[in-house]
């Protein structure tokens, strides 16, 4: 490492030498051995081993259990504009491999916290809007040239953008010692966007997106091909598609040939944004819709009445302290889903809980067709779209499983 480095040192515990050696990007509080006088929260420093050796530089949180989260492992980095122009390239030049059409790219995640190396940043793009989601600190405190980077990539990409708009109304923020607020990130010298409703199109399926309002970022977009893979299976079929939400997976559904599409959602909310997207596309006289909550509906469910189910529950777990609830909910749903299904029949299910890894979900599969007196047999196996790529040795990266499954 270089004798002259400027920025101010947390040393690790052998421990927490051993855990970077896997390069997570993230350091424990409980993993530093020591830190230097006159850190402050939301400086950059750099992260030495047990040995002296560099590990990496990252953003510095008190606040935080996770103390530093990594941003390069590359001493001569120098974290100016030019760094995070290049760090936002890559990003986009990413999603343009691998999204299939520019159509996609209208409507995908541009960064993904650590899986670009942006830690704790999110950002959607719904056509002309990007949406922002800050929960570190590091981040906010260099928002303004992060964002400017953003919006000079994209403007020298042909990517038209009118604003960024700021979902940091969340809870979570707090631990990292930060406040809730949402609304348009104003530049100087430019107007603040009129609109915060736009519209998307993903899979040849329109939809309305509420930015302001929406959850989270205003629409999920991780599940993109997840719905398009289930609407070859809706062909001819009686749909029923459970925690619809805005009716994403109910629209593939009648899109992709299905006889009809039942869309259920606990908000009523949500229920009505379901039924003017259908309008939207023109699918309404093969849809319907009802504000239910799913586990009082699904025990009322004829055998048969439906030939395929979907799945697509909020996280039920947000903690390794409450997965075994979590297991309970979902083998509830899946349980009275392959109940219901006859011999034959389809069902789509998903958790996007990184705290139920899949080899739990799927034991809680297996133990839901033993109860419901069924086989099941594996069509597909799917995770999140790639724009929410996965880093292999960031398991919380890894969060979305997805299963189609025929019942026998």
């Amino acid at each position: 490492m270089k004798d002259n480095r400027k920025y101010l040192k947390v040393t690790l515990s052998a421990r927490g030498t051993r855990r970077q050696e896997t390069r997570h990007p993230w350091v424990y509080d409980n993993e530093i051995e020591a830190t230097d006088e006159g850190i402050k929260d939301g400086d950059l420093v750099d992260v030495i081993s047990s040995s002296g050796k560099y590990t990496g530089t990252g953003f510095y949180n008190g606040n935080s259990k996770i103390r530093v989260r990594i941003i390069s492992r590359n001493a001569n980095d120098t974290f100016d504009s030019a760094f995070w122009e290049r760090r936002v390239k890559y990003a986009l030049d990413y999603r343009k491999t691998v999204m299939r059409d520019d159509e996609d790219l209208k409507c995908c995640r541009l960064i993904f916290g650590e899986a670009d190396e942006f830690p704790g940043l999110t950002l959607d793009r719904f056509d002309d809007i990007l949406v922002a989601q800050v929960l570190s600190l590091g981040i906010e405190v260099r928002k303004d040239l992060i964002f400017d980077a953003i919006l000079k990539v994209m403007e020298q990409s042909g990517e038209k953008v009118i604003g960024i708009y700021e979902r940091n109304d969340v809870a979570i923020r707090e631990l990292e010692g930060l406040s809730e607020y949402k609304g348009y990130y104003v530049r100087e010298g430019q107007e603040v966007p009129a609109k915060t409703v736009t519209e998307i199109k993903e899979n040849g399926v329109r939809y309305k997106v509420d930015v302001e309002n929406g959850q989270k970022t205003g629409f999920f977009l991780d599940q993109k091909y997840n719905r398009e893979a289930i609407s070859r299976i809706a062909r001819g079929k009686n749909v029923l598609d459970c925690f619809t939400h805005t009716g994403s997976f109910a629209l593939n559904a009648a899109k992709g040939g299905a006889e009809h599409v039942h869309a259920v959602d606990v908000s009523q909310t949500a229920v009505d944004m379901a039924k003017a997207n259908a309008e939207l596309n023109g699918l309404s006289d093969i849809m319907s819709f009802e504000a239910a909550d799913v586990f009082d509906l699904l025990p009322t469910i004829d055998k048969g009445q439906y030939d395929f189910i979907i799945l697509d529950p909020p996280a039920f777990t947000k903690s390794r302290k409450t997965k075994s609830n979590a297991q309970r909910g979902y083998k509830e749903i899946n349980y009275r889903a392959m109940k219901a299904l006859p011999r034959g029949g389809y069902l789509a299910t998903c958790s996007c809980s990184h705290f139920m890894d899949e080899e739990s979900f799927i034991k809680m599969l297996d133990s839901a067709a033993k109860d419901a007196g069924v086989r099941i047999k594996q069509i597909e196996k799917r995770q999140q779209s790639p724009d929410h790529p996965i880093l292999l040795n960031v398991s919380e990266t890894d969060y979305l499983k997805f299963f189609i499954l025929q019942v026998f």
